[in-house]
């Protein structure tokens, strides 16, 4: 970089990084007793490091400038501004179902280019502000006097973590990137920092990590009985397992089809591609060798440290097996703070006030609804029954497993005396996930029982309304309506992190990293290594804390003469690894990571393909004793009136039209797709010339 200011705004002129950190630093809180206000905006290097307090809180407000994954407050980021979207709507899996918004205004409309700001951005989301400020910290560490040497390392390994982490950040929709080594002041005459290749890249976040790794400072974790080593106090730090886990995860992206391969994504004639600033030049199984290495040692490190990070279960919360304690597990692996399974996570308040406070996930997601965030059909047939099994729409319907007397589309509904009870039918992970038709209201936290009323997303029910369809009497047809500022309009609604009024006051975080993902991780670096019984494993022990059986069970799945398939066959590679990843859209819903699934293997078809939502009947029978649709609320005057909670459906599918992507029924190969895999640069910075090359294809 020649010039001052080129590669990070406001970063290289900094004094120092808590002098420039936005009011959203000033406004975090970072659990109960970490992470606490930086220090005053007038202090200098000298006053920072002088004093312990001080410095602490300098480190402090490097980890408030973390990525957050739900929106939350529209100064802290692009990534934090409600007004931006998701990662994940930008899949097969989800939509934002809301013209106002980045998504839709650049993504769907296919209108993104250089001078746009993307969901995560080069220069918008505090990436270089906490790259330089963690440098300052590095350098300066020394300095301070009543610092212990024990603390002093410690910082430091933080420190190189959180610069690995922000890195990985921009890596993962960016490529190669600019290596920023040590801080500037601002009065350097001239910056020489082009665009670092990938292998460039990903080794620099590797060292930091294994710096951090090796320093031997950083605690496997936090659980101790002192102020020091608590997690009370600590929880949000960077640990050995979550340094570990991240190097295996930046390790696993570069090992992909999108940097390991043997030809560029767009072709291989770009400038970009020609200096392997978006791959590595060429396709080695060594570096899927290098991400399995790293699993297994994060794995192997667990095992030496037995009574710590754990997937939460039902025995583990005092609860006997069910569908709802195996959802309330689930719940607890994710949303609960304290959730041994939880390697890293970030935070931008103590508690949600519930429209209260700078957290506003519940005015994103609740009335009026303008920012939804909607299940696709794709995404919820991807759950599999309860047993397991796969759903299949077509043999399912055709056998009357949806519709029918025998119909459980999503419960299992029995007649007993007084009314109706229901067994969810479908993996456990889908009811938190998504907000389903019949489905509860509630899922008490203690006890892991559903409770409330029901969601009626049927045609004319209290809560589809006409978000979805419309049922026109004198025409005698469907209208599908697929409302634009509502929730439901895909027949469906999302759960994750929201829970309705499950999740009020609650304290909220961001899982950044956690342990079901690298137990699918390790699955998919075994399968891509020629050990398929082994990564089944992996996976299964993902799918037992659900209640799910193996992966791999006879008859699960079937080839085109209708064969049963065993997914240990070397020849069933790539159908195995698509099961690892459909299992990972299912435990890591609205997470990134199926959206960065569906880059780092340049699944074009997931880009490309039309989706669609479900349209739900309510069927009651008249006073022929025929089943017949009724197009009304069941909450008021029919429960007044001790009708019993309906429990016969119908259901169509619609292909979502309102909402639907520029690159559909595009050539999923084509350049016009590809270069979506990765985004592009600002081109304010590209003009600065100071070697950001662009993207392909932007």
């Amino acid at each position: 970089m020649k010039l001052q200011y080129k590669l990070m705004t406001g970063v290289a002129g900094l004094v120092l990084g808590a002098s420039t950190f936005t009011a959203c630093t000033d406004k975090v809180a970072f659990g109960n007793a970490f992470l606490e206000k930086a220090s005053g905006s007038s202090v200098t290097i000298d006053t920072v490091f002088n004093k312990a307090v001080y410095t602490e809180q300098f480190l402090n407000s490097i980890y408030a400038l973390q990525y957050y994954g739900l929106p939350y407050n529209p100064n802290c980021g692009t990534s934090a501004n409600p007004w931006t979207g998701k990662l994940d709507q930008v899949t097969d899996c989800w939509l934002m179902h809301w013209d106002k918004t980045t998504i839709y205004s650049a993504f769907y409309s296919g209108t993104l280019d250089a001078t746009q700001t993307p969901l995560i951005s080069f220069t918008g989301d505090n990436v270089w502000q906490a790259v330089r400020a963690a440098w300052i910290l590095i350098e300066n560490i020394d300095k301070v006097p009543d610092l212990s040497e024990e603390k002093k390392a410690s910082f430091v390994a933080q420190a190189k973590c959180l610069i690995a982490a922000r890195y990985f950040d921009l890596f993962s929709v960016y490529g190669g990137l600019p290596i920023v080594e040590h801080s500037y002041t601002g009065n350097e005459t001239s910056y020489e920092l082009p665009r670092a290749t990938v292998e460039e890249t990903v080794n620099f976040m590797v060292k930091m990590l294994d710096e951090a790794i090796n320093s031997g400072k950083l605690p496997w974790m936090y659980n101790g009985n002192t102020t020091e080593t608590d997690a009370v106090n600590n929880t949000g730090r960077w640990t050995e397992a979550g340094a570990m886990a991240l190097k295996a995860k930046i390790l696993t992206f570069a090992a992909s089809p999108l940097y390991n391969a043997d030809q560029g994504y767009y072709g291989g004639q770009s400038e970009a591609e020609q200096k392997h600033l978006v791959w590595y030049g060429n396709y080695d199984q060594a570096r899927w060798q290098t991400a399995l290495a790293a699993c297994k040692a994060f794995f192997d490190k667990l095992a030496a440290n037995p009574g710590t990070y754990a997937l939460v279960t039902p025995a583990s919360l005092g609860l006997s097996n069910s569908p709802d304690s195996y959802r309330q597990a689930y719940r607890m692996g994710y949303a609960y703070q304290g959730s041994t399974e939880i390697l890293h996570s970030t935070r931008v308040g103590d508690i949600d006030a519930y429209k209260a406070g700078t957290y506003t996930w519940h005015q994103w997601h609740d009335s009026p609804a303008r920012q939804n965030c909607l299940p696709t059909q794709e995404y919820v047939e991807m759950f599999p029954w309860s047993d397991g099994k796969p759903f299949d729409w077509d043999a399912d319907m055709k056998a009357g497993r949806l519709e029918g007397s025998k119909g459980r589309m999503f419960y299992e509904y029995k007649s007993v005396r007084g009314g109706v009870v229901k067994k969810a039918s479908r993996d456990p992970r889908l009811y938190e996930e998504c907000i389903v038709n019949g489905q509860m209201t509630s899922l008490d936290w203690t006890s892991g029982k559903s409770n409330g009323d029901v969601y009626e997303l049927w045609v004319g029910g209290y809560h589809e309304g006409n978000a979805v369809a419309a049922w026109d009497e004198k025409g005698d047809s469907l209208k599908i309506i697929e409302a634009l500022a509502t929730r439901n309009a895909t027949g469906y609604d999302c759960n994750k992190y929201y829970m309705n009024q499950d999740y009020l006051r609650k304290f909220t975080q961001w899982v950044y990293l956690s342990l079901d993902e690298m137990y699918l991780m390790y699955a998919e670096c075994l399968a891509q290594t020629g050990n398929p019984a082994e990564a089944i494993k992996q996976v299964d022990i993902v799918r037992a804390r659900v209640g799910l059986g193996s992966l791999n069970t006879a008859g699960y799945y079937k080839d085109a003469n209708g064969s049963n398939i065993n997914l240990t066959d070397a020849a069933y590679k790539d159908k195995l690894i698509d099961e690892i990843l459909r299992e990972r859209a299912c435990e890591l819903g609205i997470s990134n990571n199926h959206y960065y699934d569906m880059i780092r293997y340049k699944r074009g078809d997931w880009m490309t393909k039309p989706l669609h939502g479900l349209v739900t009947f309510r069927l009651q029978k008249n006073s022929k004793g025929d089943f017949v649709r009724v197009y009304r609320p069941w909450m008021g005057a029919d429960k007044d009136a001790n009708v019993t909670e309906p429990s016969r459906f119908e259901y169509e599918k619609f292909e979502i039209r309102n909402r639907s992507h520029a690159l559909w029924n595009k050539d999923s190969n084509s350049q016009t797709v590809t270069k979506w895999f990765l985004w592009p640069f600002p081109q304010t910075e590209i003009n600065k010339a100071y070697g950001l090359v662009q993207n392909p294809g932007w």
